[in-house]
């Protein structure tokens, strides 16, 4: 396995506010996390700017980039429980849940399988020997936050900015408790990953770029495969309400 160098990635707050809501005549502002990722990189700065919905409920997340025809560049966040495969919550100790490694590969399974490094179990969700380097993960953000990453080289003209989240537990009258009663996995995940893109032209450079969902993970993640059809979820699609990608 490759080596790498690890550089601790950096998480502060931040005063920096976007708006999110309109109440009584007056704008509601929201004051974000910025989270910095891989500051020696070489390549672009890509800053993500997501802001919460109201189901945002402490949801993991992964951000990556592609090139245009989907091929796996790198990551340039995720979440420290799945970078590490270690839970704050990872099992049931005597009176509540503690912290330990945790096999969960149903929480970013397009992500993990973009990645393409697999465990010894046969998983692709990362493990204590494939895990993510430091420079690329961090704590996960109970809020909205802006993401401040840099690409490790120079990037195509064209390339892809992908994010994927998921949130336990999200039941809904499609994806329901007893929809898949012996798949453990799919008991923790409830409704699917949700994975969204913005396509980056640097040829046609824009100050802003959305991000739209694309589709959705495997429901307990055994396969890398998107499902482009989002008609079952519902509050899966409510944890954003906008994602913004800039390029500098």
């Amino acid at each position: 396995m490759m080596k790498h160098v690890l550089i601790l990635s950096v998480i502060i707050l931040s005063g920096a506010c976007s708006k999110t809501a309109v109440k009584s005549g007056k704008e509601v502002t929201e004051e974000k996390t910025v989270v910095i990722t891989n500051p020696a990189g070489k390549g672009e700065k890509i800053l993500v700017e997501l802001t919460r919905g109201k189901s945002f409920y402490y949801p993991l997340f992964a951000i990556w980039v592609e090139d245009s025809s989907g091929r796996y560049i790198q990551t340039l966040y995720v979440a420290k429980s799945v970078a590490t495969g270690v839970f704050r919550m990872g099992k049931e100790g005597k009176n509540w849940w503690v912290e330990a490694p945790k096999r969960a590969p149903q929480t970013l399974p397009f992500w993990a399988h973009k990645r393409g490094i697999q465990a010894s179990d046969g998983l692709f969700v990362p493990d204590s020997t494939t895990s993510v380097p430091d420079a690329y993960s961090g704590a996960t953000p109970v809020r909205g936050f802006i993401l401040e990453s840099h690409a490790d080289n120079h990037l195509p003209l064209r390339f892809k900015v992908m994010l994927e989240i998921n949130q336990n537990w999200d039941w809904n009258e499609y994806w329901t408790n007893d929809r898949y009663p012996d798949d453990e996995n799919y008991k923790m995940s409830c409704q699917p990953s949700l994975v969204y893109e913005a396509d980056i032209n640097l040829k046609s450079p824009k100050e802003t770029y959305p991000m739209n969902p694309v589709g959705h993970g495997h429901y307990s993640g055994k396969t890398g495969e998107l499902f482009p059809d989002l008609s079952s979820l519902t509050t899966a699609l409510q944890i954003a309400d906008s994602i913004i990608v800039r390029v500098k």
